[in-house]
């Protein structure tokens, strides 16, 4: 099966539209055990005419490839960020709220930088816009399956943010290596459960998750995305 190559068909619509700037955004990490929640955006404008070469939805993409392309997204973004929400903030106010919390949290970042948010669409990966929940203005969301993979400004945010959370995970796992999170980057290994099993929970696990079995029985089956 061939691979999709993003495009910028969504974004140049929403410019015809009137959009002054389309901020793509994905998340990383829902699915995993440990770790934070992260949400990536990455700002674009009409002036930006095509997608890099071999810019794809991060799941597509090698860890050495990610790591070789995040730079290059920064750099074609006109501006990026990254937000997060903590497994203790997952623990207290479930995932949902804190992928809004942590969208939150990188639109923050962006209004620092300078970028005219209420003057952008959101172009979400996925079908439920849980964005605006967390925001006190409501912002334009236009939600997209598979935008991570259609969408270059999406593309890009989802690189952004999967690398800079794996980078916490491969951090984290310098002072706790009984995990593994260097290789599994927090989801649910079978050698992650095992350690889990034997060393007990550790400070960066979300332990409402683990108290549930359907819920670790489902990370087996996540990939390491």
């Amino acid at each position: 099966m061939p691979v999709v190559v993003p495009t910028l068909e969504v974004e140049q619509e929403l410019f015809a539209s009137g959009t002054r700037l389309v901020i793509g955004c994905d998340e990383v990490g829902r699915g995993a055990l440990a770790g934070p929640v992260a949400v990536g955006m990455a700002v674009i404008d009409h002036t930006v005419a095509r997608v890099p070469d071999g810019l794809r939805d991060s799941k597509l993409l090698s860890e050495p490839r990610r790591e070789a392309m995040a730079p290059v997204a920064e750099a074609w973004a006109l501006y990026s960020a990254v937000g997060m929400a903590s497994a203790s903030e997952v623990d207290e106010l479930g995932i949902t709220a804190c992928l809004g919390l942590a969208g939150k949290r990188a639109l923050t970042a962006l209004h620092e930088l300078g970028v005219e948010i209420l003057a952008s669409t959101v172009v979400l990966d996925g079908a439920h816009d849980w964005l605006n929940p967390a925001l006190t203005t409501r912002l334009r969301v236009v939600t997209r399956v598979k935008a991570d993979r259609d969408c270059g400004s999406v593309a890009a945010a989802s690189v952004i943010a999967k690398v800079r959370r794996d980078r916490l995970m491969i951090e984290a796992h310098a002072a706790e290596p009984v995990y593994g999170w260097s290789g599994n980057k927090g989801y649910g290994s079978a050698a992650h459960l095992a350690a889990i099993d034997e060393h007990g929970p550790s400070g960066l696990h979300r332990l409402s998750w683990l108290k549930v079995g359907a819920v670790a029985t489902e990370s087996r089956k996540t990939p390491l995305a």
